[in-house]
């Protein structure tokens, strides 16, 4: 062994100390589950040689691998003279390596390259498709000196009938390990993210329950937005940046978004979300989000002094929503109307496009056509960041409707 490590395991992760064909660790955000496997595959690689492969259904770049994680824990743990990080790969110790994938860019003969591999850690396995489980099975399957190639799996469930859940959690296969585990059960939970726990807890449970708890997802039929994919991406100089956002009343987050419209896809890239955030924080708390002084942002009109204190105070060009009647409906609407790709730091705009939803008749439980007034914050910011161009798009079809009425009637 070339360093001596002694990692700090939390007790729900014990168990996953031992040898096993399957490992799997599902449950709430923060739980810690992605940084235990980091762990635990750099001090098997201390151990002995090790092929190991950081897999997610779709890695379009290395941005969106667990790469930067394992680099992050190899220099906060002192460990870079064991290990060698390259461009797409890291070497370790006594010769081996560890590889990232996309399996969406796997196909059936590709996927011989990966026989042979020690550890196919899966991350984000929610994602995982049937084809890519069904593929990735028999191909990880290394059984030498009595050692077995192992599968790990690490995700928030979304949904009982995903691939992932099917095989762990229905009736796993025999040698798998399967624990849960929750931010309850993180020793190590920062103050601020103990924060935005017990805001939802109080607030929306069912977004607690999901997010925190790792509860499935509840009547996927009320959701909202079904027309969003969440992809690393990075647009084009000349990008014309719209922003919106949205003032908290008491405990409720203040939120700012950035977004952009090319064609039919609207691509939102930074975030800015803060509970109980004071007026004098809120010109740093809108920094957060690259050149938000220099495009116009669309502002809840609710709090014009809100408003008038950012105008003077280095956000000169942020002016308020008109909104109006039905104007809820209609931005919801014509979000609605686009192919929405989401950047994976708007973790925020995540939860939201998840948990957004219609209300249920409680005496019914029919799925009701009135928005919920919940899980709507940077929602909100969104609308209004998109006010100026559907009331444009609303004009110019008035206006197409009534010249081609005022043609037909002559």
């Amino acid at each position: 062994m070339k360093e001596e490590l002694e990692l700090q395991t939390p007790e729900w992760a014990e168990t996953l100390l031992v040898p096993s064909r399957y490992k799997g660790a599902f449950g709430g955000r923060a739980s810690g589950k992605s940084h235990f496997f980091a762990e635990l595959l750099l001090e098997r690689c201390l151990v002995k040689k090790t092929f190991a492969v950081g897999i997610r259904e779709v890695q379009k770049s290395l941005n969106q691998s667990v790469k930067k994680l394992l680099e992050d824990k190899i220099d906060l743990m002192g460990l870079n003279s064991s290990f060698k990080i390259m461009h797409d790969h890291i070497l370790t110790p006594y010769g081996g390596r560890i590889i990232f994938v996309g399996m969406n860019n796997i196909t059936a003969s590709s996927i011989t390259s990966l026989e042979g591999y020690d550890v196919a850690w899966v991350e984000e396995a929610q994602t995982l498709s049937q084809t890519s489980l069904d593929l990735l099975r028999p191909t990880i399957r290394k059984d030498t000196s009595g050692e077995v190639s192992e599968l790990w799996f690490s995700w928030n469930p979304r949904l009982a009938t995903d691939p992932v859940d099917m095989l762990l959690r229905e009736i796993a296969p025999k040698d798998s390990i399967v624990v849960r585990a929750n931010y309850m059960d993180n020793p190590w939970l920062p103050k601020s993210m103990k924060d935005e726990i017990e805001y939802d807890r109080g607030r929306d449970p069912d977004k607690y329950a999901h997010v925190w708890l790792g509860e499935y997802l509840q009547r996927s039929e009320a959701r909202v937005f079904k027309n969003w994919v969440v992809e690393e991406f990075e647009r084009p100089e000349g990008t014309v940046y719209r922003l919106g956002a949205d003032w908290g009343f008491a405990s409720d987050p203040t939120t700012l978004v950035r977004m952009s419209i090319e064609g039919n896809r609207l691509y939102v890239d930074y975030e800015a979300y803060m509970i109980g955030c004071e007026i004098v924080n809120l010109p740093d708390l809108f920094a957060r989000v690259p050149e938000s002084t220099k495009w116009w942002i669309t502002a809840d009109s609710a709090r014009p002094e809100t408003i008038d204190y950012m105008q003077s105070n280095g956000y000169p060009k942020i002016n308020k929503a008109v909104k109006g009647a039905k104007s809820i409906d209609e931005g919801i609407e014509f979000l609605k109307s686009f192919d929405i790709v989401v950047h994976p730091r708007c973790k925020h705009v995540i939860d939201e496009l998840t948990l957004y939803s219609y209300k249920i008749d409680k005496l019914t439980d029919q799925v009701l056509p009135v928005l919920s007034d919940k899980q709507n914050h940077l929602i909100d910011a969104l609308r209004y960041a998109c006010e100026g161009v559907r009331r444009v798009k609303t004009a110019k079809v008035f206006d197409f409707k009534m010249a081609k009425g005022n043609w037909m009637a002559a």
